[in-house]
């Protein structure tokens, strides 16, 4: 036999048992089959002492608490590097929608089949404001890290809603009741900010009786993107968006050294967990995913938020964390998260410290969870972990706002997990559209003292 037939011969061989190794992995993965890099959701088991805490302090990026263990985000390097210190690790599914890669390209402006890119949003909210100029006003309310430091970046903008917006709609704590909804402070979360892009459209068009009355009675905000560095990042690879979780300043663990392991061991902060309310300086190392940054509200996207926040609302609340909300406390805080399928209200830093106000936060969390049907809780009761230095527990410890973090579609298939087919987004509005409004509408007394 030549020689080139040898070689084709075995390079056929080769090939043959590539395909079945492929096969093998497709039937155990179900109808997909692992992602490139092996990017993915993982079950990790916690046999024996192991603990959710000791996970967490391997930097994996837990997701959420499952019977038995957890599960992480994290790519085939990462679910070796626990195997080698002793986890048993199972692969669960795909990073992303099984959906072919063709439907991921959108047009300009998009991505991963129709998620806006920020310098999208930022042209949205500058149409909505021309389009409707007695209705809609777009503020600038801080920077984004890149931006403060001469590197590019972003304003970070709020959009404020409301009949006679030409003449309300300032920075300050007069005039109606008021609701902020935010938009894709972890950046990977890309259906909340689409969320918060479809919520302004319908502020500023609807002829629906109750939108209109909302538009007469409230001051309606929302901040589309609250982390739009990272949401830059996440855009960059278009059909396979990138996992960033966290802003981009990496003064604290530069980029190849946290990438030079897991994908998913970044540099940055984690926004969710740098408020100055309870923050923890044990909750993440530098590359971890929940970084709390070197100090509280040390990052220049948490300051733009929490000083927009105190600007808009009246402080109600005392300083210590664990006192009622005062007489006459207003407004509803809503900060979108994915997944779960959760309405989280505080508080989300402990386990063992129960919301002063808790009745009252769950009985008008049950008038939102009406109509998308999530499961209402603390973060330990739906997650499963605390979250220390969260920007619904800061709103509620410290101004008396009354706020939740929704946790946006389920945990696998097309419409689960942090990169949903961008196809689902009508099912996900359709179900917190409701939920929007009822938070609305219960802004002017979201604790009954009325009643």
């Amino acid at each position: 036999m030549k020689r080139t037939q040898r070689r084709a011969l075995g390079l056929a061989a080769t090939l043959s048992v590539a395909a079945l190794v492929t096969a093998t992995v497709t039937a155990s993965a179900g109808t997909e089959s692992v992602s490139q890099d092996g990017e993915g959701y993982y079950q990790v088991s916690l046999e024996g002492n192991r603990s959710l805490s000791q996970l967490k302090a391997t930097g994996a990026d837990i997701t959420r608490a499952t019977s038995g263990g957890a599960e992480v985000a994290t790519d085939s390097r990462g679910a070796q590097e626990l195997r080698d210190r002793g986890y048993q690790v199972t692969y669960r599914s795909s990073l992303y929608a099984p959906v072919p890669k063709q439907a991921t390209r959108a047009a300009a402006g998009t991505y991963y089949g129709g998620y806006h890119t920020v310098a999208a949003h930022e042209a949205h909210n500058a149409k909505v404001a021309a389009d409707h100029p007695t209705l809609a006003k777009v503020h600038d309310i801080g920077d984004s890290y890149l931006k403060t430091t001469g590197k590019g970046g972003h304003d970070i903008q709020a959009v404020c809603i409301t009949e006679s917006a030409d003449k309300a709609c300032s920075l300050s704590t007069a005039g109606k009741p008021k609701m902020v909804l935010m938009g894709q402070i972890h950046a990977r979360e890309v259906s909340t900010g689409e969320l918060a892009y479809r919520w302004i459209d319908e502020l500023t068009t609807s002829a629906d009786p109750e939108i209109v009355q909302l538009r007469k009675t409230r001051e309606l905000w929302v901040i589309p993107i609250a982390n739009p560095d990272g949401v830059d990042k996440v855009a960059s690879r278009p059909d396979r968006p990138i996992s960033q979780r966290k802003n981009m300043n990496y003064t604290s663990a530069d980029e190849a050294k946290c990438g030079g392991t897991s994908a998913f061991r970044q540099a940055g902060v984690d926004l969710n967990r740098n408020s100055d309310l309870a923050w923890d300086p044990n909750e993440g190392t530098a590359c971890g995913q929940t970084f709390p940054g070197v100090k509280a509200a040390s990052e220049p996207e948490t300051q733009a938020v929490q000083g927009f926040l105190a600007k808009v609302y009246p402080d109600k609340k005392d300083d210590d964390y664990k006192a009622a909300v005062k007489p006459g406390a207003s407004g509803v805080f809503l900060t979108l998260h994915a997944y779960g399928n959760y309405v989280i209200h505080p508080y989300s830093f402990t386990n063992t410290t129960k919301a002063p106000d808790a009745a009252a936060l769950k009985t008008l969390g049950k008038k939102m969870t009406a109509f998308n049907k999530y499961r209402l809780g603390t973060a330990g009761e739906t997650v499963g972990y605390t979250a220390p230095g969260g920007t619904d527990d800061w709103a509620y410890g410290r101004l008396g706002v009354a706020g939740y973090t929704f946790e946006v579609g389920g945990s696998s298939g097309t419409c689960g997990g942090f990169f949903p087919a961008y196809s689902c987004m009508d099912g996900f509005w359709e179900k917190n559209r409701g939920a929007f409004i009822a938070a609305a509408q219960g802004a002017a007394d979201p604790y009954g003292q009325k009643g």
